[in-house]
């Protein structure tokens, strides 16, 4: 595989009750997995002009809770480029949480510096035939 130059994505969103799947409103770590999902469908957007295909994880380490309510920034990037596989690096962080102020349920802190919650890394593929853009 060959280096690639930096090709990066970000996506950031609020967790909402919907996602909370324990009890305490603690969110499924799986949750944090459909988010790389969806920055390496975009990486290969970017690096590729096609979606792609996510082919396996070679690591996944879970390392904070994340909650309903919280903010999630899902950061991902190319870290190789080969004929057709593409090597991947996803760090999610916790960058606003609840404040937990008794009779306050609406109050919340931005995180400095951001929590990691997540990080993995992974290979996708873009079959020779779907690849549009000249690299």
């Amino acid at each position: 595989m060959s280096d690639t130059s930096t090709i990066t994505s970000m996506i950031r969103l609020r967790l909402g009750s919907h996602d909370a799947h324990y009890a305490g409103n603690l969110v499924d770590g799986a949750k944090m997995l459909q988010l790389f999902g969806d920055v390496a469908t975009e990486l290969l957007i970017r690096s590729d002009g096609d979606e792609g295909l996510f082919v396996a994880y070679d690591k996944v380490e879970f390392l904070a809770p994340v909650m309903a309510g919280d903010f999630i920034e899902a950061h991902g990037r190319i870290t190789q480029m080969g004929k057709s596989s593409r090597k991947m690096e996803f760090e999610a962080r916790k960058v606003i949480s609840a404040a937990q102020v008794p009779g306050q349920v609406s109050a919340a802190d931005v995180l400095d510096p951001p929590v990691v919650v997540c990080r993995a890394s992974g290979t996708c593929v873009v079959p020779v035939g779907f690849q549009r853009l000249a690299r």
